[in-house]
């Protein structure tokens, strides 16, 4: 009987260290999942700002192009033509 018991209280142990290194998984899983929302938050909060300062450059490239340089001439005229026919797209829906 004393093999039998000496067995049950081996597999008890190797249970009880399982369940020790499952709960410790369970917490670094919590822990690693956290970190990835806050860094999926900070991705957001970057893609936002690179946004916003590309917009502010594209609008500092047709001022510059406004104000008479050559450069991106091209570009600042088909943005002039696309805003014209979106008016015009406007006006003509506003017309009916």
């Amino acid at each position: 009987m004393s093999n039998i018991e000496d067995i049950v209280d081996s597999l008890e142990n190797k249970i009880s260290k399982v369940l020790h290194k499952l709960e410790l998984l369970k917490l670094a899983n919590l822990k690693l999942t956290e970190e990835l929302n806050v860094s999926k938050q900070e991705i957001q909060n970057q893609k936002l700002h690179i946004a916003s300062w590309e917009e502010k450059y594209e609008a500092l490239k047709m001022a510059n192009t406004m104000l008479g340089s050559d450069n991106n001439k091209r570009e600042t005229k088909l943005k002039i033509n696309a805003l014209i026919r979106d008016i015009d797209h406007c006006i003509a829906q506003l017309s009916d």
